[in-house]
């Protein structure tokens, strides 16, 4: 199970990232842009498996292209997504993270995306650490690194 402490690359072979480390990635005006460009040279180094989801991908070049415009938007997906491992949830995996924005969603702020995330993460990729400057995700529980 996660534990929502910070964690290190050198320890993790696989990742899964969030909408904010892509958009923190491509922006270099958000706070943490050196923090994530760092985090990618040196996942690159390692040879670390970042894996997503297709609605995150979606969310980051909707945010990309409404707050910083079309370019940083275009390079992501021409330049980033396709060195992502895409993980397409399940129908039983979709209602799992309805069941668990609906319960754990008021409190905490959580987007439905933000559920898939954590469905796939604490299942299918058993607790892998995730690179997110979100916290929800630490209030979820998931290992973050940064």
């Amino acid at each position: 199970m996660g534990n929502g402490a910070l964690s290190s690359l050198e320890t993790a072979r696989r990742v899964f990232a969030d909408t904010f480390y892509f958009y923190a990635l491509l922006n270099p005006r958000d706070s943490n842009h050196d923090r994530a460009l760092a985090i990618a040279k040196e996942g690159a180094a390692l040879g670390l498996e970042v894996q997503t989801t297709w609605d995150v991908v979606v969310e980051a070049v909707t945010l990309l292209r409404y707050g910083v415009g079309f370019d940083l938007a275009r390079i992501f997906l021409t330049e980033v997504t396709p060195d992502l491992i895409l993980l397409y949830p399940t129908d039983a995996e979709r209602r799992l993270a309805i069941q668990v924005f609906l319960k754990r969603s008021r409190a905490m702020r959580l987007s439905l995306c933000d559920a898939l995330s954590y469905v796939l993460v604490s299942a299918r990729l058993d607790w892998a650490p995730c690179l997110t400057f979100d916290a929800g995700f630490a209030a979820l529980g998931l290992t973050i690194l940064r």
